[in-house]
């Protein structure tokens, strides 16, 4: 980029290479990328979505419907596109779901803007219009949504059944609707008046085999790991849990120390003491009456053989969050100094297993009273089918999470979006000046998720969308598209339901996201860097002995 003074010598403000590109340029390209973003993920919304099959750079495949799987899967270039991955991003970090929903409404919020603008509306005239629209939005919702109770388990399994309709395991949605409500509603916490539930207290294991059916509940911790040593019992019952997060080794000095041994009496002495030392330690243990033995470190083959000689089971070299898990589910407190280990520390479980599960071992603690984590383990026929399944279950479990920390809902089938158009349309009549046009185009862009759901499931989106806009007019604020049987139907009584938290961040990431797309008119890129000089590159044939040199 340079600029010429009155004396014509150019003065070079970028560096050579780098390119700019400013005004309406510039936003075309940042809305186009965004909208043929938001193109990508559209054919797999809804039950009737299709999904993508993602290869990476190392051939690994992933298929799923998973909108933030996909985006994140896609090799993105573009500045603008990464953008439409972050909406995805927050839209799964805070709510777990409504990730193709956020990201569809985004690129049509640019798109629509794209022919204001070419209308000669300012950006920022657009931005403000959003603004308004995104504050009424969810106004609108907070007005039409159903208030639950936070424990109530059937409302819970249908918000959580209608997350997994759109997904490979859509089949088996009523099974794992329970166990994802179940999972949720045992780790739940009351804070003052509000339930609390986190996520990360729930173990997701995931081991191919069998059918997704074979998927469980464990009311404790399932563990990916073998009993250290073959002379250790592999089931105990009514275990005593010592939780420990110390070697039972004995530790090397951080100093170097040398020791003289000049006889083998002396050699027999110090291995002696050295046994006697590890002896203590299952001593120690053994005393407070634990008969079961989780360990963070490592673990002396010796002393594994004084564990195996008193039949308590072992389990060495397990994740910090995996013994916090434990502690929380069998109510047993990580202890770090085995002498300030007491009955009052050992958690407890009815059930302490090791069972091979496919090729590998695993432990199961199960039977814990009133488990504060819990493990699901997942089951089916191949690897790709269990991992969408753990991506499912995961957005199963984020929204029946939303649920019971926030009790609202909503019926879902394109319903509340619908009601959402219906009344910004009405909003934006009281409007003055430019502002009512980027109202009426925000109320037009969620037309988009019942329109994508209806084009996904090969209707007639004239028909269908007259239909729905019809009712809507009526007062039937729910009337929504049933996918499956292709009819305007009311999705409260077709059982369909969302959480208000997911639908209130939709509105959220998606307007922020386009405000800010909308506010860039110049993109400056810099030159990519250079590859640093190499050692100067010899003509074939002449190697380093000189010409001639085999």
């Amino acid at each position: 980029m340079s600029t010429e003074l009155a004396g014509g010598t150019p003065v070079l403000i970028l560096r050579e290479g780098s390119s700019r590109s400013r005004g309406r340029e510039a936003q075309h390209a940042n809305m186009m990328a965004a909208y043929i973003v938001a193109e990508a993920v559209k054919s797999a919304l809804g039950p009737k979505g299709m999904d993508k099959m993602l290869v990476d750079s190392f051939g690994d495949v992933t298929i799923t419907s998973d909108g933030r799987t996909i985006l994140d899967e896609m090799d993105i270039q573009h500045p603008a596109a990464k953008m439409m991955v972050e909406v995805a991003k927050t839209q799964d970090n805070e709510v777990g779901d409504g990730t193709t929903s956020a990201v569809i409404i985004s690129g049509e919020l640019l798109r629509k803007a794209e022919d204001l603008i070419d209308k000669n509306v300012h950006p920022t005239v657009i931005i403000d219009g959003y603004r308004k629209a995104a504050d009424r939005a969810l106004e609108v919702l907070e007005k039409i949504a159903i208030p639950i109770k936070p424990k109530d388990r059937k409302a819970i399994e249908k918000v959580a059944m209608t997350s997994m309709a759109s997904k490979l395991v859509a089949e088996n949605k009523e099974y794992l609707a329970k166990i994802a409500a179940s999972a949720v509603l045992s780790v739940a916490e009351k804070v003052k008046d509000q339930f609390r539930v986190d996520i990360d207290d729930i173990k997701v294991e995931k081991k191919a085999g069998e059918a997704i059916t074979d998927t469980r509940l464990i009311n404790g911790i399932v563990l990916d790991k073998e009993i250290v040593h073959s002379g250790m019992p592999k089931r105990v019952e009514k275990a005593k849990i010592a939780l420990l997060d110390n070697p039972l080794e004995i530790e090397k000095t951080e100093f170097d120390a040398k020791i003289s041994i000049e006889s083998p009496e002396q050699m027999d002495t110090f291995i002696k003491q050295e046994e006697k030392m590890l002896k203590e330690m299952v001593d120690k243990i053994t005393a407070k009456g634990a008969n079961v033995i989780i360990c963070q470190k490592g673990i002396d083959d010796l002393v594994q053989h004084f564990l195996a000689r008193k039949k308590i089971l072992t389990v060495r070299r397990v994740k910090k969050s995996d013994m916090e898990k434990l502690s929380k589910s069998t109510g047993g407190k990580i202890v770090t100094n085995l002498d300030d280990l007491t009955k009052a520390d050992l958690g407890y479980a009815e059930l302490v297993e090791e069972r091979k599960i496919g090729d590998d071992k695993m432990t199961f603690i199960e039977g814990c009273k009133s488990p504060r984590a819990v493990t699901i383990l997942i089951r089916g026929g191949t690897e790709r089918i269990v991992d969408e399944a753990e991506r499912s279950l995961h957005d199963a479990l984020c929204v029946s999470r939303d649920v019971v920390e926030e009790p609202k809902i909503v019926a879902g089938g394109g319903a509340p979006e619908l009601e959402i158009a219906k009344a910004l349309k009405e909003f934006a009549e009281t409007l003055p000046g430019r502002e009512q046009l980027a109202v009426m185009v925000f109320a037009e862009a969620f037309e988009a998720v019942p329109t994508t759901l209806a084009e996904n499931a090969g209707l007639d989106l004239i028909d269908i969308i007259s239909e729905l806009r019809a009712r809507h007019e009526k007062g039937e604020i729910w009337a929504g598209i049933e996918a499956h049987e292709g009819k305007v139907k009311d999705m409260q009584k077709a059982n369909v339901f969302e959480p208000l938290a997911v639908k209130k961040q939709i509105i959220k990431s998606a307007t922020e996201a386009a405000s800010m797309i909308l506010k860039i008119d110049d993109i400056i890129a810099s030159s990519k860097m250079k590859q640093p000089a190499g050692p100067p590159k010899m003509p074939p044939g002449m190697g380093p002995q000189g010409a001639g040199a085999f």
